[in-house]
């Protein structure tokens, strides 16, 4: 220390012990600071971080990839709960009809493979459940192949649920199948669910329908950046029926969770107790009908029904 310094250090002193408190109350204040400071070292390591009392906050799965580890995926995040609708679509084009109609309950387990330009491979494991019973149809397994980026064609899926063996509406769909064959009125309706999510009961069978034949859509346009629910069904109409099958033109609306948008498509349905639901044809609606925009067609392998174990 200087002597500049020595003296004005005296000076203080001398002014404490001379009956002035609030400079009293600066000095200890200023080395009690100093002495809690330490020196200033720019390259010292930093200390652990407190971590008590905050908030832990949850980062979007859209952001972190919804990953715990290379190949496991959380089963409440978004890749795990797309993956598993697409499964729940392609079990609904085997065996929803207008009285039995599949949804997914929970998803337990999922991983994913990359396989590069092949694809991405899906493993899950999911409950589910009948939604107009409300059975429960118990535990899954699945896989889903979605094609790389430079193919165009749907996800390939694979599933086996022992659960769908209780399901059994036969009884139920051949008593709708003749009482809408032999009506002199061809059935029609609209706005399913109306503006307050309700469906009239007589109406359901026909929503359950529209849903199923959602589902063929939905099945078709998934990709890893979409994931898609059954909106309504703006309008249906009967038409004739043809090889013993009821025909039926449906307007649907998809609601795509992702985009947030909501898609318009029409359908040929057609649906008999015996020959399950199929959709010949697809044709989606653009928003401005102006647009030439090219329809999607299912090919008709894509809409055959086909058994499911």
């Amino acid at each position: 220390m200087d002597k500049n310094e020595q003296t004005g250090l005296d000076w203080l002193i001398g002014n404490i012990w001379m009956g002035r408190p609030g400079w009293t109350l600066w000095v200890v204040v200023v080395l009690i600071g100093d002495s809690l400071a330490g020196p200033y070292r720019p390259d010292a390591e930093p200390g652990p971080l407190e971590t008590n009392n905050i908030e832990e906050l949850e980062v979007p799965p859209e952001l972190d990839g919804a990953m715990m580890s290379d190949a496991e995926l959380v089963p409440h995040h978004y890749p795990a709960q797309r993956a598993a609708k697409v499964a729940v679509h392609y079990l609904n084009t085997r065996h929803a009809s207008p009285y039995s109609r599949i949804e997914l309950n929970r998803v337990h387990k999922a991983s994913l493979e990359d396989l590069g330009q092949a694809g991405k491979k899906y493993r899950l494991q999911i409950s589910l459940k009948e939604c107009v019973s409300n059975t429960d149809l118990g535990q899954c397994t699945a896989e889903l192949l979605f094609p790389g980026e430079q193919e165009q064609r749907a996800p390939q899926v694979q599933c086996s649920c022992e659960g769908l063996k209780k399901l059994n509406t036969r009884a139920e769909e051949d008593a709708l199948f003749q009482r809408l064959n032999t009506s002199n009125s061809p059935l029609s309706g609209s706005n399913m669910p109306d503006s307050y999510g309700n469906v009239a009961p007589e109406m359901k069978p026909m929503w359950h329908l529209g849903a199923a034949a959602a589902s063929f859509v939905m099945l078709k346009e998934s990709n890893e950046s979409t994931l898609y629910n059954m909106a309504q069904v703006a309008n249906f109409t009967q038409l004739e029926t043809e090889n013993d099958q009821l025909r039926f033109k449906y307007h649907i609306l998809l609601h795509d969770m992702i985009s947030q948008e909501i898609l318009h498509w029409k359908l040929l349905v057609a649906w008999s107790p015996a020959g399950g639901v199929s959709v010949p044809q697809a044709d989606w609606e653009p928003k401005c009908h102006h647009c030439e925009l090219p329809s999607a067609k299912l090919t008709p392998e894509a809409t055959k029904p086909s058994s499911a174990s």
